[in-house]
């Protein structure tokens, strides 16, 4: 490799680093889901609330898509959850792979798409409407190919399945196959 060509990717990927440490808005995000993870559900609720209200209904759309995914898990209520992923997946259809790039370089819109579905068809199931759950999960394992062969992948497509066989099973109630929660894992921030 060239001396030239090297100091180009490593001024790129400076670059990369330098925005994403700059990107406060996503590091206050990140730490609220820390919380969460961490137990602290209703301040992790309330800082997400906080960061909705300063970031606005037409603020950047990955900060709106990121936040009101993780602000869904939070909340008690299955309709609430359902609005803040249905805000999730508006944020995201927004969103551009350019905007993307500049957060991360290997994030593509079309990724975020498996897990966004599946939250949805969870959601859906939470609150006993099976044909909209079954609607969700078949956009969500239409957009399995944007995923890697990874944990991360492997785990939507477990949580794809496991919701899948629920519906199937026709009792349409959380967690009723025993096999772990209902939705995507979670990809940190």
């Amino acid at each position: 490799m060239s001396g030239g060509r090297r100091a180009s990717v490593e001024d790129a990927v400076a670059e990369q680093q330098e925005h994403a440490a700059e990107d406060v808005t996503m590091t206050r995000i990140g730490q609220a889901v820390m919380l969460h993870h961490g137990g602290d559900r209703e301040e992790a609720r309330d800082r997400f609330l906080a960061l909705w209200a300063a970031i606005g209904e037409d603020g950047d759309a990955l900060h709106r898509c990121t936040l009101a995914h993780y602000m869904a898990d939070t909340q008690d209520d299955p309709s609430d959850e359902l609005a803040w992923d249905l805000r999730a997946l508006s944020a995201a259809e927004e969103l551009t792979d350019g905007r993307l790039a500049r957060h991360h370089q290997s994030l593509a819109v079309r990724a975020f798409y498996p897990s966004l579905h599946l939250s949805l068809a969870a959601d859906y199931v939470k609150l006993g409407r099976p044909d909209a759950a079954r609607s969700h999960l078949r956009q969500s394992h239409g957009a399995l190919d944007a995923l890697g062969d990874d944990s991360y992948g492997d785990g939507i497509r477990a949580a794809l399945t496991r919701l899948a066989l629920q519906l199937d099973e026709g009792s349409g109630e959380p967690g009723s196959s025993g096999e772990g929660p209902v939705g995507p894992p979670r990809r940190e921030s």
